[in-house]
């Protein structure tokens, strides 16, 4: 079997499930808005930025699901799944809030790997660095 085609292929699909879970956030984010501003002015953020938690969340999927800015896009949905971990998950004594800490660990750690890893065939990046 052809290994780069095989690499990109699973790449493609990694991208896929990691955007999956951040563009679905964002649109029940919109569609649960003051339910969601609410629950954030609760743990202490302000909800003045949800629509930034909302652009992050399907720009950001977006991007990455597209290959287009990646890196970039994934380095920064990392550091808002640790943030998000701490904030909004840090109670250790719900088994479900623990749960929840760690997803948000094991996305921001599959994130990072997008962020080392080399850009595959089967992306905008790609095909913008080809064409140069």
């Amino acid at each position: 079997m052809n290994q780069p085609i095989l690499n990109a292929g699973i790449q493609l699909t990694g991208r896929v499930l990691m955007a999956a879970i951040f563009i679905m956030a964002g649109i029940n984010k919109i569609s649960g808005y003051t339910g969601t501003q609410g629950y954030m002015e609760s743990m202490g953020v302000p909800g003045v930025l949800l629509p930034l938690v909302i652009l992050l969340e399907v720009g950001g999927g977006l991007a990455i699901l597209l290959g287009w800015q990646s890196r970039i896009a994934a380095f920064l949905l990392a550091g808002f799944c640790v943030v998000s971990a701490v904030i909004f998950h840090a109670n250790f004594a719900d088994q479900m809030q623990s749960i929840l800490f760690m997803k948000n660990l094991a996305m921001a750690g599959g994130l990072l790997f997008l962020v080392a890893g080399k850009t595959h065939i089967w992306s905008i990046d790609a095909r913008k660095k080809a064409s140069r």
